[in-house]
């Protein structure tokens, strides 16, 4: 298998026949053998009834996880070399496929699309200005549009990625931290023909959060004891400061420990750095207990998989 093109869906019911005799058209056109996957995220819809009108896998998940897990669950049952993601709302054109894999030919692992003109409302495009600029100043992957799913990958390195949250955004983030060699382009953004947005301030707000973790990642995932031990020694700094200067005045002033503020805060500076450094210690250890786990307990849970009949 050549491609495995992966599609995660939700209450898309109109936009599936269309979607799919599009993408069928592009890869009938290339070499190689090829899959369409379409992963059912909860829909609540007839979504489920129009991929089986295909011949088109459907993975159908227990229950809605978010984009994420969709496209965790296609990674890792594609077959393909080559794997190809895009939107399930027909905003993504197809017919950008062949540039990406042309450019991916060019030496890269990833190459990823760039909405240059965006199609979404304005409310949209000023989150997506907004996350872009905190993305540039935290973690800075590389790429004008992480939130962009019309990309192509070389399948090893979508293997062993671990998505959940809204962490689909920061793909390259994390493939760029695991040395891929990445490459972006612009593509053709549609508006959006038939349904809802799934998108809303809740799934910034989370977005926000996953990027920060994504910064922790980047910046002290091999050692967090970096990071927390820098804290605690700094809080240890200052509560012996704050102590060494309320014994002071305890032995020239004669002022009492137990009314001197200065005590109390050295003293619950010592202990929290204390804490912190023992933090950083406690999660090195568990990082590297988590790098030699073989296999961790399944996130989601996978309904069914069906290989459809065309009608």
């Amino acid at each position: 298998m050549k491609y495995s093109v992966i599609v995660p869906v939700m209450d898309e019911e109109k936009n599936i026949r269309p979607l799919y005799q599009e993408i069928k058209q592009v890869m009938d056109s290339l070499k190689g053998e090829y899959e369409i996957i379409f992963i059912d995220d909860g829909s609540q819809d007839n979504t489920k009834e129009e991929i089986l009108k295909t011949d088109a896998t459907l993975i159908e998940l227990q229950r809605n996880y978010g984009q994420s897990v969709a496209l965790d669950a296609g990674f890792r049952h594609a077959k393909g070399d080559i794997i190809i993601t895009l939107d399930g709302d027909l905003q993504n054109d197809p017919k950008d496929i062949p540039r990406l894999l042309y450019k991916l030919n060019q030496g890269y692992d990833v190459v990823a699309g760039w909405r240059y003109k965006r199609k979404d409302p304005l409310w949209m495009r000023f989150i997506s200005k907004t996350a872009r600029l905190l993305r540039g100043k935290l973690i800075r992957d590389g790429v004008h549009d992480s939130g962009c799913t019309l990309r192509v990958y070389r399948r090893e390195f979508t293997e062993n990625l671990e998505l959940w949250g809204e962490m689909h955004r920061y793909i390259i983030a994390l493939l760029k931290i695991r040395g891929a060699r990445i490459a972006e382009l612009k593509v053709n953004h549609r508006r959006r023909r038939a349904g809802k947005t799934k998108y809303d301030w809740k799934k910034s707000m989370k977005g926000f959060i996953d990027l920060l973790y994504i910064w922790f990642i980047e910046k002290f995932i091999q050692r967090p004891l970096h990071l927390f031990g820098a804290f605690g020694l700094g809080s240890i700094i200052l509560g012996i400061l704050a102590l060494g200067y309320a014994f002071w005045n305890k032995l020239l002033k004669g002022f009492d420990l137990t009314d001197s503020g200065f005590f109390v805060i050295g003293f619950m500076l010592v202990i929290m750095g204390i804490t912190l450094f023992s933090s950083g210690i406690i999660l090195d250890i568990l990082i590297r207990t988590y790098y030699n786990t073989s296999k961790l307990q399944p996130r989601y849970r996978i309904r069914s998989i069906r290989n459809s009949k065309k009608a």
